[in-house]
């Protein structure tokens, strides 16, 4: 299926986030999250139907996700219950050059069981299918996202979420070679051309025979405060220029909003340089509050408005 061939008349689309969900330890709180969970809430919250497949303990953290998805009205079907191992936890301490996070091993999403993974995924007939290399460390949960993505005839969107020491040449040839567009910042992407011996003098160049090497439809590159950048099959790039930020409250969970309104501009049809500005938009925005998701969903009001995607569920 084509992504861009969906339109507003049809009924939400339905979009797969596979991996890791796990509650971030700061100093002085602790929070919900894991790229996948992020996602899936952003995408909940803006018109798009998301089915998390993931694991969790049967602990106080596995409940609490447990109860968050159910206020925010996620399908809770993905959620596997793992009777041993925990609910993930990241130790995440702040230093000069941001957020350092410590992931801690053996955690229950490392254990996704594989055929109830990919009934979940016959189950639910996504558009699009959302994943990183994180969950992918150990081969429990690399075989359960393998067979959910051999199993549905879906587009497959890579957030690469590098997180050392699980960072490995293999799993990211692997996900790329998997993927119709690769999202990620623009130190990953020097990273990822050191890791796999590719050639190209600046990020451009670079992303351009990333694309090529693994045929992707879009490599998405963000920059930060300086914006960000798309390139498509046919060489064309289209950019948008960081503005200003506000007050910075938090930085955690920018990426996952920015992937999450790609995401949704590639299921609506928009043009690449309208999703980059309101992907670029909605990470700056998220920037401004505490944590990687709103606790309000009036966080969202405006940017359904100004996106006219209440318009486009009245006529769904």
């Amino acid at each position: 299926m084509r992504m861009d061939d969906r339109n507003s008349a049809e009924p939400a689309p339905t979009v797969v986030a596979f991996g890791e969900t796990l509650v971030d330890e700061f100093r002085d709180r602790a929070v919900l999250g894991g790229a996948p969970f992020n996602v899936s809430c952003h995408l909940a919250a803006l018109g798009v139907q998301p089915v998390l497949v993931t694991r969790a303990g049967k602990d106080e953290a596995g409940e609490t996700l447990q109860q968050a998805m159910r206020a925010r009205g996620l399908d809770p079907r993905g959620v596997q219950v793992d009777p041993v191992r925990p609910t993930g936890r990241v130790k995440v301490s702040e230093t000069g050059d941001g957020h350092r996070f410590d992931i801690l091993p053996e955690q229950a999403y490392d254990h996704i069981h594989a055929s109830l993974a990919r009934m979940v995924g016959l189950s639910a007939h996504p558009a699009l299918v959302y994943f990183g290399t994180l969950s992918q460390r150990s081969e429990e949960s690399r075989r359960a996202l393998r067979d959910l993505l051999g199993a549905v005839d879906a587009s497959a969107f890579l957030d690469l979420n590098l997180r050392d020491p699980w960072v490995d040449a293999e799993t990211v040839r692997w996900s790329l070679g998997r993927a119709g567009v690769a999202k990620l910042n623009e130190e990953e992407l020097v990273r990822v051309g050191r890791l796999l011996d590719l050639d190209g003098d600046t990020p451009v160049a670079l992303a351009a025979v990333l694309r090529s090497t693994f045929t992707l439809q879009q490599v998405v590159v963000t920059a930060g405060p300086a914006g960000a950048w798309a390139l498509d099959p046919a060489g064309r790039l289209e950019t948008v220029t960081g503005t200003p930020l506000r007050p910075i409250v938090d930085t955690v969970g920018a990426g996952d909003g920015f992937a999450a309104v790609v995401m949704l501009g590639l299921l609506r049809g928009w043009a690449m340089a309208d999703t980059l500005a309101r992907a670029d938009a909605f990470a700056r925005a998220l920037c401004g509050i505490r944590g990687a998701v709103p606790d309000s969903l009036a966080f969202y009001a405006p940017f359904r408005r100004d996106w006219q995607l209440d318009a486009e569920a009245t006529h769904a």
